[in-house]
């Protein structure tokens, strides 16, 4: 006697779409085709990973960046070579806090993007002979938190296969002790397998020189079994960086000529000598003289005054 195969009970429709619900929830997601056309800046987030564009930069313009002009001139020189596709640097920009470290790197790339969208080489123009980017190509300016250096090369693997060119800046970059993202960020720079992108250049800013603190390095020196090595492998990071620039607190004239250069860029209306007495009483209540302390002066300056800065 032949016996009948069992036959499953139909399923309801819920049931399928909580089926195929949980099929999707266990495959792997769709890879990020991030749109880096739709703006000149982005801000990467590590989780989910994206980039945010920045609808509108915070910066200001190159010429109101006073008493840094050596280290205007050879950052800039930098980002322009590496926006024609020809040899620069990685960049590290430390030193004082306030005199205006984080503003050059945003300044520079507005300054120099413009111009190669002008000499016909970037998205607005046609195309020139010579070393340079491809027709289309565009200077992008990539900002990474510093809790999110361990993804870099996350980032770097999304954007390499475009034809724009990025900078990719970290502020404020430093390490604390027991933190070893540092080696993820040493191996992206120079001594990976893969190294840094062809169309990537890396800028950073940090108070402190090796981006460890002095006591970090000297423990590890005084501690370590052979301590040469020790604080090597703990300065090493700094050596990736091509390009120095060391910023130090301004002088007293310095920085009566960065209030100045405000006033006349927002066309202030104040007279010469009480605008350097309120300058400089300014200064003294916050107990400093930097380019951040002269830009919160004209802020209060431009309050009391009723005008609006733009």
């Amino acid at each position: 006697m032949q016996t009948a195969e069992p036959t499953l009970p139909p399923m309801s429709a819920p049931a399928l779409d909580r089926i195929a619900a949980a099929l999707e929830r266990l495959a792997p997601p769709p890879p990020l085709e991030p749109d880096l056309d739709a703006a000149e800046a982005f801000v990467w987030q590590a989780d989910p990973p994206s980039f945010q564009p920045v609808a509108h930069v915070n910066r200001v313009p190159l010429t109101l960046l006073q008493g840094i002009d050596r280290a205007v001139g050879l950052l800039v020189e930098n980002t322009d070579r590496f926006a024609r596709g020809l040899p620069a640097n990685n960049a590290l920009l430390w030193g004082a806090r306030g005199m205006g470290k984080s503003s050059l790197v945003k300044a520079a790339h507005a300054d120099v993007r413009a111009r190669l969208l002008q000499s016909g080489t970037g998205q607005s123009g046609t195309g020139q002979s010579g070393p340079g980017p491809r027709d289309g190509a565009d200077l992008k300016l990539v900002e990474i938190h510093r809790e999110d250096i361990s993804s870099l090369p996350r980032a770097l693997h999304l954007i390499k296969a475009s034809h724009h060119r990025f900078i990719v800046f970290c502020d404020d970059l430093s390490f604390d002790r027991d933190d070893t993202s540092y080696k993820s960020l040493k191996a992206v720079l120079e001594g990976g397998i893969e190294g840094r992108p062809g169309n990537v250049i890396f800028y950073a800013t940090s108070n402190r020189r090796h981006l460890m603190p002095r006591d970090m390095v000297e423990n590890e020196r005084a501690t370590a079994i052979n301590p040469g090595e020790a604080v090597e492998e703990k300065v090493s990071l700094s050596d990736r960086f091509g390009l120095w620039l060391g910023f130090h607190a301004c002088s007293q004239d310095q920085y009566l000529e960065m209030v100045r250069a405000y006033v006349t860029h927002h066309q202030l209306e104040i007279g010469h000598e009480e605008l350097t007495r309120d300058a400089l009483e300014w200064a003294m209540t916050r107990g400093s003289r930097s380019g951040r302390v002269a830009s919160q002066y004209i802020q209060d300056l431009a309050g009391r005054l009723g005008v609006m800065l733009t």
